[in-house]
């Protein structure tokens, strides 16, 4: 398992509701230039709801033969129906994924035996690292930190991305889990650096799409001992970090990604571009760090 900073890198898009594959080439060449750690691809960023099976596969195709083994990708196989998130499990595994992260079953809100079972199945389907992905917020369901503890019996279960908000929590799901083979990740960038005092390997980002670099920067300078950079940096960039939930996610971060050249601003129905208004906050914000 990886430390450090890995992208939930979003899906780029044309105007005409396509798959953007020359953006996706540039988007992983400045994640790779940008040093993060590992890339996770068809998570929630990347909106693989609105995406055919045709379609995930030769995203993820695309990023790991780029990507050629320089650092881990991850394929999100998360689903409220059990059976499909073990066989798409397998089948980013036959894919060459290095791992899969799995999100909490949503909508059907199971109780915290089945959020057990429902992992213990992902576990015992594949040979590949698990990562476990608590963001109740739009699931319904939170992972309490009894249940991430119990699932420190599943050997492939290497990780945990906790994007609950609560500090507290996120807390007491690190003490259960220490010294175990599960990496506790922060979910949330503005809260990066304060989850990794509490023992996070690292962050799994949103806004590092738009400035992989500097969020590799601020990572990195706490893993290396470096806490006053590493604060400092979390200070100074709140407002961009903040600026990604304007609206809900890709909405902002596509944009931002789009201000920078990197890809278009499109997102799929039933999400949509960002409002004028947030658009000039967040351009704002972008000049005002000089990011843009």
């Amino acid at each position: 398992m990886f430390k450090g900073l890995g992208t939930a890198m979003i899906t780029p898009f044309d105007a005409d509701g396509a798959v953007d594959y020359s953006a996706l080439e540039k988007i992983v060449d400045g994640q790779l230039k940008g040093n993060v750690d590992a890339l996770f691809v068809c998570g929630t960023t990347g909106e693989p709801p609105t995406m055919s099976a045709s379609e995930r596969d030769k995203v993820v195709r695309s990023v790991i033969e780029q990507v050629n083994g320089k650092i881990p990708v991850f394929v999100g196989t998360g689903s409220n129906d059990c059976a499909h998130a073990v066989e798409l499990s397998k089948h980013a595994q036959a894919m060459g994924a290095d791992g899969v992260l799995a999100v909490t079953p949503y909508y059907n809100k199971c109780t915290q035996e089945g959020l057990y079972l429902y992992y213990k199945a992902i576990n015992d389907a594949i040979d590949i690292p698990v990562v476990a992905y608590n963001v109740p917020g739009r699931t319904g369901v939170n992972m309490k930190p009894e249940t991430v503890e119990k699932l420190t019996s599943l050997s492939n279960i290497r990780g945990v991305k906790e994007a609950s908000g609560n500090i507290a929590q996120i807390l007491e799901t690190s003490r259960r889990i220490r010294g175990s083979q599960i990496n506790l990740y922060s979910g949330d960038d503005c809260i990066a650096v304060p989850i990794m005092s509490v023992g996070a390997s690292g962050l799994i980002s949103v806004a590092s799409n738009a400035i992989p670099a500097t969020v590799s920067e601020m990572i990195h300078a706490w893993l290396d001992g470096n806490v006053a950079k590493a604060l400092d940096m979390q200070m100074k960039y709140k407002p961009f970090f903040d600026a990604m939930f304007l609206e809900v996610n890709p909405i902002p971060v596509k944009t931002a990604c789009a201000l920078l050249g990197m890809c278009e601003p499109y997102m799929r129905l039933p999400l949509t571009t960002l409002t004028d208004g947030n658009r000039q906050t967040l351009e704002k914000i972008m000049k005002d760090l000089a990011i843009l």
